[in-house]
């Protein structure tokens, strides 16, 4: 065998000597830890200002993904679950999303897909996010004059409709005191019933229109057509109904022109 260097580190006695420094340096019995395998619910409690019972609950509903539990009582959650908790938080107060629709916008998220087009759709349809004064009943009645008994029957005859049961934004405050007016100036909620009634025939027609031509789209692309029609419709609503008012008045002599014969109905016993 060959002669082996003194100063050659890992052979001979200087070898020795200069691994007895290090192991001085760092104890023999010291261990090595594994990195941190998560966030303890504790802690994402904090980091998001989340209650743990809310968290739990975006658990059971598929929103986050299952921790990585060490045992029984222990659980670790992946740091990428601050930003989701916070954005599941942004989306219903300011998008006004159910878990639902969130849930189906993070999983075509999480498979590619562009958040924004989802979160469009939300504010075309429901206006601008942000947080919002809603109002209890009994506020709403003050702000706008209506009694109960009013605020009742426009609910009933589906004259008001709130977004949110109970709770009254300032659209609602808008209508309140306009129907105020009216019912002063003797008009009865029977008297308006036909908004509803037309309403209701207009948005059956445009929800069958946007099925038949969004049904086959994969999802994003569904919602991002979807926008395209809600901006369309709203247009043909305002114009068509304002310029079918103008040519009617328009076509007036003057503001005292009889109006139409109202048409006859038949009392139901004639039947």
């Amino acid at each position: 065998m060959g002669h082996k260097p003194a100063g050659e580190p890992g052979r001979g006695k200087p070898a020795l000597h200069s691994e007895g420094k290090d192991m001085k340096k760092r104890p023999a019995n010291r261990k090595s830890y594994p990195p941190t395998p998560g966030l303890k619910m504790k802690e994402l409690a904090e980091a998001t200002g989340v209650p743990k019972s809310t968290i739990l609950y975006y658990l059971a509903q598929g929103l986050l993904p299952e921790p990585r539990k060490t045992s029984p009582n222990m659980a670790y959650y992946d740091p990428a679950c601050v930003e989701r908790i916070k954005l599941i938080q942004q989306m219903q107060d300011r998008h006004r999303l159910s878990l639902s629709e969130i849930k189906r916008c993070l999983d075509d998220t999480d498979r590619g897909a562009e958040l924004g087009v989802y979160l469009e759709l939300n504010e075309e349809v429901f206006g601008p996010g942000g947080s919002r004064r809603l109002l209890d009943a009994d506020a709403f009645c003050r702000e706008t004059g209506l009694n109960a008994s009013q605020l009742k029957e426009l609910q009933r005859t589906r004259l008001l409709l709130p977004l949110e049961e109970g709770r009254f934004d300032a659209e609602d405050v808008r209508m309140g005191r306009m129907y105020l007016g009216a019912l002063h100036f003797g008009i009865r909620t029977r008297d308006l019933s036909y908004y509803v009634d037309l309403g209701e025939k207009i948005v059956d027609q445009e929800m069958a229109l946007r099925n038949r031509m969004t049904g086959p789209l994969p999802y994003q692309q569904d919602a991002a057509a979807t926008t395209r029609m809600v901006k369309n419709a709203r247009m043909c609503r305002a114009y068509i109904i304002d310029r079918l008012f103008q040519h009617r008045v328009a076509a007036m002599k003057d503001l005292k022109e009889a109006p139409a014969p109202e048409r006859e109905e038949r009392e139901p016993w004639l039947d």
